[in-house]
């Protein structure tokens, strides 16, 4: 049977456990005091940590943009009305952050020079949340105040103005030109795609690393009969595996291309045939699936038409007799990104480079909005109603009218235009951080312009 413990000694070992416990808060305060910053950190004492904070808003990143040398906790406030995240290129970056809310960069032994900030989420970059952070020795923070000074507002005038004089710019390249296919001996129409990573000017002056289909974005326009027999052959050129989905259209499941589900995956240097029957009228899109969140909105996208959508000819709608004789002028695609490479863009270009539609006064158009990008796009055309006739490439029983008409990603919407008045009529994405930034007006804009007859 083990002996009792003498009373003194346990009061002896009660007070030695009590000193560690006491102890072990203190260094576990003083370590958790040192990482946050601490009151020495505050101060900027020799060898502590320096607290910095930038601003994230819709969409700039204002605040400290000079920092000190050493230890520094950055701290990234959301002040804007959605979520937004700070990230340093090729480096750390925070999660998201909902508006309000904020995060911290802990930066440690900072070197003099400089690094990029940006928001990673799609398009807020181009749409201004980038900066410069300067880092120098003995650098005075000012808790996220410093940076923001008043607007050169002459300055502001003039780069939108410049920039829309500058409207329509030219640029190397031009998408949705129509792939031509040749006709085999039983009829079957035979398409060949290349998947590449090529150079792509965006804009005048920007060049992307695009992944394309035949070198260009969007990629060919594939347009067929009803009835008409398929045969794509997809040569992978890019650095990883691919496949290629028929959006909105049918196809018999092996030929769905989704890998590895329905097909393998088409790996570099490899081909893949697909081969079905255009057996249902169809205003879709072919895209990769595989990766689809880097190899769509960099660029790999293009249209898909089978057949033609019924236009309603001799109904009135809202108050509006369609001729029975109309006469469609030109079909327009209009094919939206807002991510990758890529960006906000119309037909794989940003304003002042995006393709203006030049037509006469009474004439009748048709357009169609396909959304390859990630977020919704209320697209809006000056002066002219749009009358919606088909959603998803399916009829509709009962078309309506509109001015603006909110396209959300993968959706695509046929309408009917009539330009009834000369001039030149802007056509445009309705979130304005998506066509103007400070540099002057970008993305996702174009124009109608009518001619007197």
């Amino acid at each position: 049977m083990a002996e009792k413990d003498d009373p003194f000694i346990s009061v002896i070992r009660l007070s030695i456990v009590a000193v560690i416990v006491v102890l072990s808060f203190w260094a576990l305060f003083a370590i958790v005091n040192n990482e946050s910053g601490g009151s020495a950190a505050a101060d900027g004492a020799a060898g502590g940590t320096v607290s910095a904070s930038v601003k994230l808003t819709e969409f700039s990143i204002t605040g400290d943009l000079t920092i000190p040398t050493g230890d520094v906790d950055l701290t990234a406030m959301n002040v804007g009305g959605v979520d937004h995240d700070l990230t340093i290129r090729g480096g750390a970056a925070t999660p998201l952050i909902s508006a309000g809310q904020s995060d911290v960069l802990q930066l440690r032994n900072l070197q003099p020079g400089t690094f990029e900030v940006f928001c990673s989420v799609p398009g807020h970059e181009a749409a201004g949340m980038a900066a410069t952070i300067t880092v120098a020795e003995g650098a005075v923070v000012a808790g996220g105040d410093a940076g923001v000074a008043e607007p050169d507002w002459e300055a502001l005038d003039k780069a939108m103005t410049d920039s829309i004089m500058a409207f329509p710019a030219d640029t190397a390249g031009l998408g949705n030109e129509p792939l031509e296919p040749t006709i085999l001996a039983d009829g079957t129409k035979e398409f060949e795609l290349t998947a590449e990573i090529v150079d792509w000017e965006v804009e005048p002056g920007r060049v992307v690393q695009a992944w394309t289909y035949n070198g260009i974005v969007p990629g060919p326009a594939i347009k067929l009969d009803l009835g008409d027999k398929v045969r794509i052959i997809l040569h992978n050129k890019l650095p990883m595996g691919t496949d290629v989905h028929w959006h909105g259209v049918d196809t018999p499941n092996n030929m769905d291309g989704v890998a590895p589900l329905t097909q393998p995956l088409i790996k570099s240097g490899e081909d893949f045939i697909y081969e079905f029957v255009a057996d249902a009228p169809a205003v879709g899109m072919y895209h990769a699936h595989h990766h689809g969140q880097m190899q769509v909105t960099n660029g790999l996208f293009a249209i898909f038409q089978i057949g033609e959508m019924p236009i309603p000819y001799g109904q009135t709608i809202g108050g509006v007799t369609i001729p029975s004789n109309l006469k469609v002028v030109d079909e327009i695609p209009m094919v939206l990104n807002d991510a990758g490479v890529i960006g906000y863009s119309i037909n794989g270009k940003s304003f002042p480079a995006t393709q203006p539609y030049v037509i006469n006064k009474g004439d009748w158009i048709v357009a169609t909005y396909y959304n390859e990008g990630l977020q919704i796009h209320p697209m809006h055309l000056h002066q002219f109603g749009q009358l919606i006739f088909a959603k998803d490439g399916f009829p509709l029983d009962n078309p309506y009218w509109a001015d603006t008409i909110n396209v959300a990603p993968g959706e695509r919407y046929s309408v009917l235009i009539h330009a009834e008045d000369a001039g030149a009529w802007v056509w445009h994405c309705h979130i304005l951080t998506h066509v103007e930034r400070e540099e002057g007006m970008f993305g996702m804009v174009t124009a109608i312009i009518v001619q007197d007859n």
